[in-house]
């Protein structure tokens, strides 16, 4: 059994906390939101009055926030707090460069660090089937690696500091790149006369398959699990898409890569987060690719 400090009990982070809890791990949570400190409390969380209460005594911490200058305030609060030896983890999904800086402020401090952000929803933390990603030395993967296989299924070691972030935002660039794709096929075959069942059973077999056909396909119908049947309640909001495509787009800009596509596909999803459809599942991006005119 290990103590840890988890800050960031939403959405994602919440469910994650829990998992630890069912795990047998000792709890302690913080989060800016009374709602989700009280469903915190329910899953068997103990939920600190701060972040510095919430990580005195842990040995590890972890955080899961909105953006890399959130992860910064937080690591520069907590820092003096921690005690010596603690690993910290964040699983936030933030820019490549402060990624680098947290490890860098935690390295003043003698401490391990690690970036490991997360591929799998809502529905993936709420399983324990999250992905993980993670950057850092091999010292701190391989002591986190037992915490984080419990909150997913699948915990992937990429590199050194800001790996993670790194294969995260390509991973997500491929993510929304194909479900355009897939969407635009959709509706050409609407209007060739072609059903959803036909383009699905023949392209989820042939050279056309991909996850954003065959797991979370954008039409109702094909899948039953994907959010299309459920009128795009998200999984995945295109909020969140957009966000990572974003900081995708901020990367190819600091490397010099080449991403055209990724940068239509940030365009695309920036119009229809703006259209009033930011909290729609970035799948519902069908819907406003049929009512597009040539």
């Amino acid at each position: 059994m290990t103590s840890i400090a988890f800050i960031g009990l939403g959405n994602m982070g919440g469910p994650m906390a829990a998992n630890l809890v069912k795990a047998g791990h000792t709890v302690t949570g913080f989060d800016l939101s009374p709602a989700s400190c009280d469903q915190a409390k329910n899953d068997g969380v103990t939920v600190a009055s701060s972040t510095l209460d919430a990580v005195r005594d842990a040995e590890i911490v972890v955080t899961m926030l909105p953006a890399g200058k959130h992860v910064l305030s937080v690591w520069t609060d907590i820092l003096p707090a921690v005690k010596d030896g603690t690993l910290l983890i964040d699983c936030s999904t933030i820019d490549v460069e402060s990624a680098r800086k947290a490890h860098e402020m935690a390295q003043e401090r003698n401490l391990t660090s690690l970036d490991a952000p997360v591929s799998g929803g809502v529905g993936g933390a709420k399983g324990a089937t999250l992905t993980f990603m993670a950057g850092g030395a091999k010292e701190a993967f391989d002591r986190a690696e037992p915490i984080l296989s419990q909150m997913g299924k699948k915990v992937v070691h990429c590199g050194e500091a800001g790996a993670g972030q790194a294969a995260k935002i390509c991973n997500n660039m491929i993510l929304g790149i194909s479900m355009i794709g897939v969407s635009e096929a959709f509706v050409l075959a609407e209007k060739l006369g072609l059903s959803h069942q036909a383009l699905f059973d023949v392209a989820s077999t042939s050279s056309g398959q991909c996850w954003s056909l065959t797991t979370y396909c954008p039409v109702p119908g094909p899948v039953p699990t994907s959010p299309a049947n459920n009128d795009y309640k998200p999984g995945f909001a295109a909020a969140l898409m957009l966000k990572d495509l974003k900081l995708a787009q901020e990367a190819a800009a600091a490397s010099g890569a080449a991403t055209p596509l990724g940068a239509e596909a940030a365009q695309l999803y920036a119009q229809f987060a703006d259209a009033g459809h930011d909290g729609d599942d970035f799948s519902g991006i069908v819907n406003f690719i049929r009512e597009q005119k040539k």
